[in-house]
């Protein structure tokens, strides 16, 4: 089996078309996703495997470390290849404790935007998602300050496209009112399905939709169903869970993470996975399925 990007089709992000399996960096940083990792050179080939392979689409945040993950990034990969999408978000900041406090206020986001151009080595950053509060699921209230904040770095040309994290249909939606939004990138995976209608709305229009926690959040029931599926086509659960995303529709980028070369392989391999009717039904029943459209 060929191990590569292509294999997973393509959709367009922003201005570019990019491949849907791509590469989160966030695993790319220490224990607690703070601090150097373990092995430097392991992340730095990890990076330069990916881009060999041809994935164009590397989700990171200057937050990860921090500066730790876009630093080894521009280590890795700088100066970038000129098909490579990089995507970062704002929105938190860190604490010594590890912790991940929102920063919203317009100056807060100046100086985040700002620092991922310099610890990136960019002049101009691809895409800016704003990360909106909430662990896993997002948290009602207005985004027009932050939002406006970066539509005007936007204007200034430190932005080129802009995006959202963690956000429900109605921040989506004034988000929009403020300026376009080119991805949503929320919690979702095979057994979390509660944006269902916003992803099928998405497709609709074109626009991407880039899940987080793709492989996390199974219960041991969940976890077992997915392993029996496995088992029958030979593959492991990761590979599986990844070729159902891809399945599910075709404006979902990927972005599985990884600091292991090996793994990302592996995770490549899914690309390639074909799942026949009978494995997506039997998928379908460990997340359930059922919601109802929406109209954006």
């Amino acid at each position: 089996m060929t191990i590569t990007a292509e294999r997973s089709g393509q959709f367009t992000l922003g201005d570019r078309s990019v491949n849907r399996l791509g590469y989160g960096a966030m695993q790319l940083a220490g224990p607690g996703i703070m601090g150097p990792p373990a092995d430097r050179d392991a992340a730095v080939a990890v990076l330069r495997r990916a881009v060999e392979l041809g994935v164009d689409h590397i989700d990171t945040s200057d937050y990860y470390g921090p500066h730790v993950t876009n630093e080894i990034i521009r280590e890795a990969l700088h100066p970038y290849p000129e098909d490579l999408v990089i995507v970062t978000k704002v929105g938190a900041r860190r604490t010594p404790d590890g912790g991940w406090p929102e920063a919203l206020s317009p100056g807060e986001l100046r100086s985040a935007v700002e620092d991922n151009l310099r610890t990136l080595g960019l002049d101009v950053v691809d895409v800016v998602n704003l990360r909106m509060p909430g662990f896993s699921e997002p948290v009602e209230g207005s985004l027009a300050e932050p939002f406006e904040a970066l539509a005007a770095m936007q204007e200034e040309g430190l932005i080129r496209h802009l995006g959202v994290s963690n956000v429900t249909t109605q921040q989506l939606a004034e988000a929009r009112s403020i300026a376009r939004v080119v991805c949503v990138q929320n919690h979702y995976n095979l057994v979390h399905r509660d944006d269902d209608p916003l992803v099928d709305a998405l497709a609709r229009e074109g626009v991407p939709y880039v899940p987080y926690f793709p492989l996390g959040g199974f219960t041991p029931l969940q976890s077992a169903a997915l392993e029996t599926v496995a088992r029958r086509l030979e593959t492991t659960p990761m590979q599986v869970a990844l070729a159902w995303l891809l399945a599910r529709s075709p404006n979902l980028l990927v972005i599985p993470g990884t600091s292991s070369v090996a793994h990302l392989e592996e995770n490549l391999q899914a690309a390639a996975r074909v799942l026949g009717p009978v494995e997506l039904q039997e998928l379908d029943r460990i997340g359930g399925t059922g919601e109802p459209d929406v109209d954006l």
